[in-house]
């Protein structure tokens, strides 16, 4: 069994806001991209066009239609590991190859230790581990260490590779152990919610709920459309065409 840190400097981990997340697979492509040839590389792909498809993702978007009173929505989820603080992926591990850091509770594997044995997938209720059939060793979200810590990039750019490519700034990243964060504090203001926090590991990354509708109108209404008025010719044809 693996030993977990008594206390880490920091926690560094996301955090998702669900109600502007579009389900663009954009921090999917991203995390693909970068992390086939980063810390936990390569990420294997085997048949991606035939059958038998199988390869490693470190991020993965679910969709979910969710419907109340006032009416239905499509609800993106995005889901990777939570960077726990308690993780049980840790402390099952028999060799070693799972650990959190104490520097900033990323919680990584080890691949010279892994003997692929998959207790730590069994013990992750989020799903979050993946196992690499080519190589026979399991795999993870690593927060992108190879970028966070890379002094080669301009500092707006060392966040991770998810976080960087979301077209709507739904995935935030920052210390989520320090309240006065930018992070900390969205979670404070929205009422950042952990997943399955009855498990008792107390995740480091944060969802951040919908919102709920409202029925307030635009502010700025839009002007009323003007009938399309047929064209002679070839365009007078289609119009009438598809107008029939």
């Amino acid at each position: 069994m693996t030993c977990l840190p008594a206390h880490t400097d920091k926690k560094l981990g996301l955090v998702i806001d669900l109600d502007t997340c579009v389900g663009c697979q954009a921090c999917v492509t991203a995390c693909k991209e970068w992390n086939t040839g980063g810390h936990m590389a390569p990420l294997t792909d085997i048949d991606p066009y035939g059958g038998d498809v199988d390869g490693v993702w470190f991020n993965r978007v679910h969709s979910y239609e969710h419907t109340t009173e006032a009416g239905g929505r499509t609800v993106n989820f995005p889901r990777s590991c939570l960077h726990c603080e308690t993780p049980a992926c840790v402390t099952v591990c028999p060799t070693g190859a799972s650990y959190k850091r104490a520097s900033d509770g990323i919680v990584l594997i080890d691949e010279s230790k892994c003997i692929g044995c998959k207790l730590c997938s069994w013990a992750c209720p989020y799903g979050a581990r993946e196992f690499d059939t080519d190589v026979g060793v399991m795999k993870k979200c690593t927060l992108c260490v190879d970028r966070i810590y890379n002094d080669n990039l301009a500092e707006e750019d060392r966040v991770p590779a998810c976080v960087a490519a979301c077209p709507t700034s739904a995935r935030h990243f920052g210390d989520l152990g320090d309240p006065a964060s930018a992070v900390s504090q969205l979670v404070a203001s929205r009422g950042g919610v952990d997943l399955m926090p009855e498990m008792g590991y107390k995740p480091t990354n944060k969802y951040l709920p919908p919102r709920a509708h409202t029925e307030r109108a635009a502010s700025v209404p839009a002007p009323r459309l003007e009938p399309v008025k047929a064209e002679g010719g070839f365009l007078g044809w289609v119009d009438r065409m598809l107008s029939n």
